[in-house]
């Protein structure tokens, strides 16, 4: 089937932190496109297949698939089901997907008959594609918490090739961390840092408290400093993950 061309259109671009394939995934697999549509939401990724999207209230928009490329490019038509204020076929939208150096870039558009209902849907796409971001996280960063504790374990780590080895598995090689007293470029660097915090500090425990809160690629973390079982230190440390789920930048606040 060919595309078309109406004379309103809206665009969104943003980035997200994964690859094109894991991106793309959300588009061929209804499990996953129900995660950011709502429940019953369900794709047939086929030229010629159906969208269906289930919006807070039952209200329902329906379409077909025009062109799908994976992992690179799907085009759909969109209208609801009532008719109202796209009919079905009514609306056409195209989402192209490309490398990106943080992961992936995504492009929308959405092209339509009437300028009113593209108004409306400026703000719709700005929410609906938030959510999109953040299921695709839950999906490229699943480990999160896990990389936040193995993070706070290499702290206590007193062996540096073993610490080395955990950070090798958890943190991008140009890994950044900084905080109140260091600031550290590279794997090497922030491994020779913490042998050095093993040397001036020892004895000292750093641990998480508290849950991982995680938003688009970037977690929050509570920590406690130990020491003889006393509390000597506290703060908040934030984590930002890279498209392969490794940590690409640390920043510790101190409380």
């Amino acid at each position: 089937m060919m595309t078309t061309t109406q004379q309103y259109q809206l665009d969104r671009v943003l980035t997200i932190g994964a690859r094109p394939a894991t991106v793309f995934s959300f588009f061929t697999d209804s499990a996953r496109w129900a995660s950011w549509w709502g429940a019953g939401s369900t794709i047939d990724p086929r030229v010629g297949g159906a969208i269906r999207i289930v919006n807070p209230g039952g209200v329902e928009v329906v379409g077909e698939i025009l062109e799908i490329q994976p992992p690179e490019r799907i085009v759909f038509t969109y209208g609801f089901a009532t008719g109202t204020p796209i009919a079905p076929g009514g609306s056409q939208v195209t989402i192209r997907l490309a490398p990106h150096a943080e992961g992936t870039q995504l492009h929308l558009t959405h092209e339509f008959a009437d300028q009113a209902p593209r108004d409306e849907h400026v703000q719709g796409w700005r929410f609906q594609l938030a959510l999109f971001a953040n299921a695709v996280a839950n999906i490229a960063q699943a480990d999160a918490a896990s990389v936040v504790d193995r993070w706070f374990g290499a702290w206590n780590g007193a062996e540096p090739l073993a610490r080395l080895s955990v950070l090798s598995t958890i943190a991008a090689p140009d890994v950044r961390f900084c905080d109140r007293y260091s600031r550290t470029d590279g794997i090497d660097e922030l491994n020779a840092h913490l042998d050095a915090a093993r040397r001036f500090m020892p004895g000292l425990v750093l641990t998480r408290e508290g849950g991982v809160r995680h938003c688009q690629g970037t977690a929050v973390a509570d920590w406690v400093a130990l020491k003889d079982n006393a509390k000597v230190a506290q703060g908040t440390n934030v984590f930002e993950f890279d498209a392969d789920g490794r940590l690409r930048r640390v920043t510790g606040l101190w409380t």
